[in-house]
């Protein structure tokens, strides 16, 4: 295999992590990354909040769980090592009425199960000394969350790659994927490329670059943007660390909540709505044939049917400032409307399944020579690396693909 050249679509934090991985598990072994754009990380791993999740939400035994736990500390070690920025500010899961308590003791039973490092149940007294400006009736204090910058992260991981003899060819969209006798050629127009293996990391291109591939139609990607306030500087030290609500297992989102970045901008959010356009960052960005395809697909008119109400909910937040804050200032009162402005968004990667259901778990499977990344939705940054390496099992036959 030394002489072998593997493809990977998509530079993204783990299609480089995947890359990264391979080169230097396999020395000799040429890693070619294809990318559309004319830089790495320039959508969702640029886009994303930053955070490195201890692995507090995800079921317990899925390959988020395992994964998020394992690459929270790969990813903390490598920042470290390469000198990137990392900060353990932690995070603070708190409920804010009664209904939720019930909620946060199941959630605190689930972060046991995957051992989430440090986490602990804190009252709302403790709660004031974690974040002096927040309020709730009880939370979950994890200390291990930290930020980190995965822009840089990802620029990195390209770095290792080239030094490793590998390759970044920045500019190549992938039109055609054809199979042929012991190997894989893949296009960008009239331009094409050999390939003995290749890996689908397309993140919000994946369902149709694994079309492409003949990896079948499902899951499919539906957009959705996620909106950011930032906080005024004159409020921003009001945060210390991350505060997040309790997810709501009735809701497919999170909901709002406070980020602190590492460059000390606090931010609140995402919400949620439905972007016009795959790479839909602005409301103005419309795509008809990508809005037509959405119309047409049975599961999206299924999640709407079950969602509708959150879905004005979010729309109704998307355009007004006031009604964005509302939920967020049960959080922290202190901060109100006046003390945020609108920041960037970002467009998440949402694989839905014809009956419209939420794909929630990481799915990675294989057909051949080929290897496809169908669904990365969040912590993915977080685990990129312990993704990495089971992307590279998965490619060298080292373990069945799940």
């Amino acid at each position: 295999m030394a002489d072998e050249t593997i493809g990977i679509v998509g530079a993204g934090i783990v299609g480089l992590a995947t890359g990264r991985e391979i080169a230097q598990r396999r020395p000799g072994t040429k890693v070619v990354v294809l990318e559309k754009e004319q830089e790495v990380a320039v959508h969702q791993t640029g886009h994303n909040s930053g955070v490195v999740h201890a692995g507090i939400y995800y079921t317990p035994g899925s390959l988020k769980a395992r994964l998020c736990t394992k690459g929270m500390a790969m990813i903390r070690d490598y920042c470290r090592d390469r000198r990137l920025p990392y900060d353990e500010c932690g995070k603070l899961v708190v409920a804010v009425t009664d209904d939720e308590v019930p909620r946060l003791e199941a959630l605190y039973a689930k972060s046991l199960e995957n051992k989430v490092p440090g986490l602990r149940r804190v009252d709302a007294g403790e709660i004031h000394e974690i974040e002096p400006y927040a309020v709730g009736l009880a939370a979950l204090h994890s200390p291990r969350t930290a930020i980190t910058d995965y822009t840089a992260v990802a620029r990195s991981f390209a770095r290792d790659i080239v030094e490793s003899g590998g390759e970044i060819r920045l500019g190549f969209p992938v039109t055609r994927v054809t199979r042929l006798t012991g190997g894989i050629e893949v296009a960008s127009g009239a331009e094409t490329l050999r390939v003995d293996r290749l890996v689908l990391c397309a993140g919000l291109q994946s369902d149709s670059v694994a079309r492409l591939a003949d990896d079948g139609d499902e899951p499919r990607i539906i957009p959705f943007r996620g909106e950011y306030m930032k906080v005024s500087p004159s409020r921003a030290h009001m945060v210390r660390g991350l505060i997040y609500p309790v997810p709501d297992p009735r809701y497919p989102f999170l909901g709002v909540h406070y980020t602190r970045r590492v460059n000390g901008d606090v931010e609140v959010g995402p919400n949620a709505v439905l972007a016009l356009s795959r790479e839909g960052y602005r409301r103005s960005d419309i795509d008809l044939r990508e809005l037509a395809r959405i119309a047409r697909f049975p599961g999206m008119w299924r999640l709407a049917g079950q969602h509708w109400r959150t879905g004005i909910k979010e729309m109704h937040g998307s355009l007004s400032v006031d009604a964005y804050m509302k939920a967020a200032k049960a959080y922290v009162p202190a901060i109100h409307a006046g003390d945020v402005v609108r920041g960037g968004a970002g467009v998440r990667a949402q694989a839905l399944g014809r009956d419209g259901s939420l794909v929630d778990d990481f799915v990675i499977r294989q057909v051949g020579a080929v290897t496809a990344v169908r669904n990365a939705p969040s912590p993915a940054a977080t685990s990129s690396m312990a993704i990495a390496e089971h992307i590279a099992d998965t490619v060298f036959g080292d373990i069945r693909a799940t």
